[in-house]
């Protein structure tokens, strides 16, 4: 937002504060009352009661009158303020946990001075000024743990709490909204029918959480909405564009080798994720099949296996990480998928583990538009269309800060290594598990393309995985009973 703009919000902000017919758990007007301890401890208050008001910031207003709300000027100014040898803002800064970034903000307001101290929401846990937990009951600012009922509102309140609630631009007109989001795209993809008005559209983002109202009958584009239908991820802040996924081919086997495509994602993930895809696959090497009367072109790589882990990528990346979104990298053997953020489930677990993200509102969206599949069943279906293809097994693991998952291209089972067939084995085995069925020698040869004849190259597969403490015999005292994961 320039300049012009955030001044223009911040006296539509003021206007509408003033208009409260009274104090609210998250708004505080002073006159020239500016006691550091007291503003430490109004900040861990009204922090906190914004969250339990589902306020997005809480507010304190100096020069303006609590009894009438009538502006009486203020001549408190925190930038010359000082405190135990500090700058005030630095001082408070201190002896918040965890840090929030609180803003003052001087205001020329009808001839008259004001200051203006914005304080965001508790997002993660409740704010504590010194180590201790305020909130606002009233005119009073108790300490938080003396009043158990609210705590424990404000950690239920805090559990859904998201990155996609957070604003990705602020008090735009609603041309500016309908210019920078997609919403054809919404509509489209959600099947709903394109409503003949604008409130009618409005109506529909909103309940979706894609806008939000801001003040002075402007409106904020969620990160949720930015993320999913921008038109351009650059029109909105930068750690937004950040966040857009990239795709890079590589000439070789490693990443000095020769670029030969790189596409970085321009449009939101729902509105681009078709293009995206289209043109991933229209770069992916083709093998000749022949079939019983035709030869055909198969791509190397499952269409839904690409599709699932793309979306699952853009879905449970941590978007609170910043500089860093989901990546695509294609190599001669190999595509990589990563995203940023640990895994919140073992990767070894990711076939059978309820499924858990980070980004609930995403993640739920994405799945009603059709972009991915049903909760649970994703990582299945990719599992069973590289088994289906007789690929090497995926290796799904986790890397530093991030968590990358490898699709290998076909190759035979001579030539996969001991570790891919003893992955494989157990992949297969936990897929048998969770479809109800047990894993066999005869099963795991069909997996690997191995003959009859030579099924005792699955029997050494076996023992290698039962040996790595993979899998176990589902029924010991009946040794033709098939085996199960370790875990079951």
């Amino acid at each position: 937002m320039n300049s012009a703009a955030d001044a223009a919000r911040t006296l539509a902000l003021i206007d509408e504060l003033r208009g409260l017919p009274a104090e609210t758990s998250w708004v505080e007007f002073k006159e020239n009352n500016a006691d550091p301890q007291m503003i430490g401890k109004l900040i861990s208050a009204l922090s906190n009661a914004a969250r339990l008001a589902d306020q997005h910031s809480a507010y304190v207003l100096w020069g303006v009158r609590d009894a009438d709300h009538s502006v009486v000027t203020t001549t408190f100014e925190p930038a010359s303020r000082t405190h135990q040898g500090q700058p005030l803002d630095l001082w408070l800064a201190q002896r918040l946990q965890p840090g929030i970034a609180f803003a003052f903000k001087p205001v020329a307001y009808s001839g008259t001075r004001l200051m203006l101290l914005e304080i965001p929401a508790a997002a993660a846990s409740p704010v504590e000024f010194e180590r201790t937990a305020y909130v606002r009951i009233g005119s009073a600012t108790p300490r938080l743990s003396d009043h158990p009922e609210r705590l424990k509102a404000l950690w239920a309140k805090l559990q859904p709490y998201a990155w996609e609630t957070g604003a990705a631009a602020q008090f735009l007109s609603g041309d500016e909204v309908l210019a920078r989001l997609d919403y054809a795209s919404y509509f489209d993809l959600t099947g709903q029918p394109l409503p003949d008005n604008r409130d009618g559209i409005f109506d529909k983002l909103t309940a979706d959480r894609l806008v939000q109202r801001d003040v002075g009958g402007r409106w904020n584009v969620t990160n949720l909405g930015a993320i999913l239908f921008a038109r351009r991820l650059e029109d909105f802040s930068p750690s937004i564009a950040r966040k857009a996924l990239r795709f890079v081919a590589y000439a070789g086997v490693n990443r000095a080798g020769t670029v030969t495509h790189r596409q970085d994602g321009q449009k939101g993930y729902a509105c681009g994720f078709a293009g995206l895809i289209d043109y991933i696959d229209g770069l992916v090497p083709r093998n000749e099949h022949i079939g019983k009367a035709f030869r055909e072109a198969r791509p190397l790589y499952p269409a839904i296996a690409l599709r699932e882990l793309i979306a699952n990528a853009l879905i449970h990346q941590d978007m609170t990480i910043t500089g860093a979104g989901p990546l695509v990298e294609m190599f001669p053997d190999r595509l990589e998928i990563s995203n940023p953020g640990l895994p919140l489930v073992s990767p070894d677990r990711f076939l059978d583990s309820p499924p858990r993200s980070r980004n609930e509102a995403l993640a739920s969206l994405m799945r009603r538009m059709r972009l991915c599949e049903e909760q649970g069943t994703g990582i299945d279906k990719v599992i069973v269309a590289v088994e289906l293809h007789q690929l090497p097994p995926p290796d799904f693991r986790a890397e530093g800060e991030a968590v990358r998952i490898v699709l290998f291209a076909p190759r035979r089972f001579a030539d996969m290594t001991p570790e891919e067939r003893v992955r494989a084995c157990y992949q297969h085995a936990a897929l048998k598990y969770v479809s109800g069925q047990r894993m066999k020698n005869s099963t795991l040869c069909e997996r690997f393309g191995i003959d009859a004849q030579n099924a005792a190259q699955a029997s050494g597969v076996i023992k290698q995985t039962l040996r790595a403490g993979l899998i176990r015999p589902a029924d010991p005292a009946h040794p033709r009973a098939g085996y199960v994961p370790a875990w079951a």
